[in-house]
């Protein structure tokens, strides 16, 4: 490739890594403000939550897109399409990268489906969209097993500042048992 060859062997690895990061980043803080608006944690301001929710949410899927992508250029892998889209195709790390394209594909699915709920119903949507947290402990998981970084000091005291407000915000939400939406909640 001469993309590669001028910019540099690993510019494919470099991009696949930021963008990995950044969808965890992005992933991270959309599943705390999802879980902090469902939790009705916060009260007020839910129209500037909710907007700011479908952003995070929606460059989540571009950073997880782009990371795939990306990935096709790398000259040490050399994955093909199919090892970067179908679950347990890929021989490199098969489980981690299998965990990081399930859950790719799910968030991506139930990201997208905010834009269906009106066509598959507003209740059934809402109960759907609470696996978007299952889908991003799944990229979690792909993030701590995978790349070169895993493991590494800054990585994991990245994935920590990242993911630890998340978590507690889940761990209440879960121990906190079922809720019912409130009249006026919001459909997003």
């Amino acid at each position: 490739m001469i993309l590669a060859t001028s910019a540099g062997p690993h510019l494919f690895w470099i991009t696949s890594r930021a963008a990995g990061s950044a969808a965890l980043l992005l992933s991270s803080a959309g599943v705390s403000l999802g879980l902090l608006m469902g939790g009705r944690f916060a009260k007020r301001r839910m129209a500037d939550m909710r907007v700011l929710h479908e952003a995070l949410s929606l460059a989540t899927m571009v950073a997880i897109a782009l990371h795939a992508v990306a990935l096709l250029g790398d000259q040490f892998m050399q994955p093909s399409l199919v090892d970067i889209t179908v679950p347990f195709a890929s021989s490199y790390k098969t489980f981690w990268t299998s965990m990081g394209i399930i859950a790719g594909w799910a968030i991506v699915a139930l990201g997208l489906s905010f834009y269906v709920r009106d066509k598959i119903g507003i209740a059934r949507w809402r109960r759907l969209h609470r696996f978007t947290a299952f889908a991003w402990i799944l990229g979690l998981v792909h993030s701590l097993g995978e790349g070169t970084d895993a493991g590494t000091t800054w990585f994991l005291a990245m994935t920590a500042i990242a993911t630890v407000p998340a978590l507690v915000l889940l761990a209440i939400r879960s121990l906190s048992g079922p809720q019912q939406p409130r009249a006026d909640a919001p459909a997003a």
